[in-house]
């Protein structure tokens, strides 16, 4: 073989080898984290569109019984996935996330129209610093949980979705135990770990610009939807790109 054979040759293992670390280099484990209110049936979409392009996705279903019991059903699923993990919440689970994410096998965290909380910061506080549209908030008769008025759901939370839809989201909401919303965040995950957020212009749980500022503060890479609060079931593809580039990203 002539020394240009032989340059030719290492130039196109180099060029593979080069190609086989950028895909190596990629985040394939997603975990999901819903919101209060809905449980992570909405994500369906998005999960279908994700593991068409090659991601390995789990949802996890937290209670919402309190910050510390959703944190803990965060990383029991963290412990069961091989690999980095990129942790995406939605909502309330952007505190779970931001306290979870702390897992030394969490890559980088994804907010998608979530509260992204500092060091000291609760959802009540935070949503009350800047207070969205019309939320019907109600509480169960114990007084320990709060849910979304079904026939205010569509509404306030899902108001690009098909009525049929977000008429069983209504159903099938997940209350939220009061202490959950009041719980404190002690080590943010955003402030050593790589973020991304999505803000839902047309939020109606969570004003667009708290969520900015969360992001702004937080230094994290920002997509912009049209969308309700229930942007990840009315425009999954979209929410589905951001999640994929902050997986590729997240890797490098």
């Amino acid at each position: 073989m002539n020394r240009r054979h032989i340059f030719t040759a290492a130039l196109a293992f180099a060029a593979t080898g080069i190609a086989f670390a950028a895909e190596a280099a990629t985040v394939k484990t997603i975990v999901i984290v819903h919101g209060a209110l809905a449980d992570g049936s909405g994500w369906l979409k998005a999960t279908e569109i994700l593991e068409k392009r090659g991601f390995n996705v789990t949802i996890v279903q937290e209670p919402i019984t309190s910050l510390d019991d959703d944190v803990a059903a965060t990383k029991r699923v963290l412990d069961l996935q091989e690999g980095p993990s990129l942790l995406v919440g939605h909502s309330y689970g952007g505190m779970v996330i931001t306290q979870a994410g702390n897992d030394p096998n969490v890559a980088g965290l994804v907010y998608v129209a979530a509260f992204q909380p500092d060091k000291g910061e609760s959802l009540l506080s935070l949503a009350s610093s800047k207070p969205a549209g019309s939320m019907d908030i109600r509480e169960t008769k114990d007084g320990k949980y709060l849910y979304l008025d079904p026939g205010a759901f569509a509404a306030d939370f899902a108001a690009d979705l098909p009525q049929a839809e977000a008429d069983f989201m209504a159903r099938s909401q997940v209350f939220a135990a009061k202490q959950a919303f009041s719980a404190k965040i002690t080590d943010p995950a955003w402030r050593t770990k790589p973020s991304w957020s999505i803000v839902a212009t047309q939020d109606r749980s969570i004003n667009p610009e708290l969520e900015r500022d969360m992001a702004k503060r937080a230094g994290s890479e920002v997509t912009e939807i049209k969308a309700s609060h229930a942007v990840f079931a009315s425009q999954p593809e979209k929410v589905a790109d951001t999640i994929e580039k902050a997986a590729r990203k997240a890797g490098e």
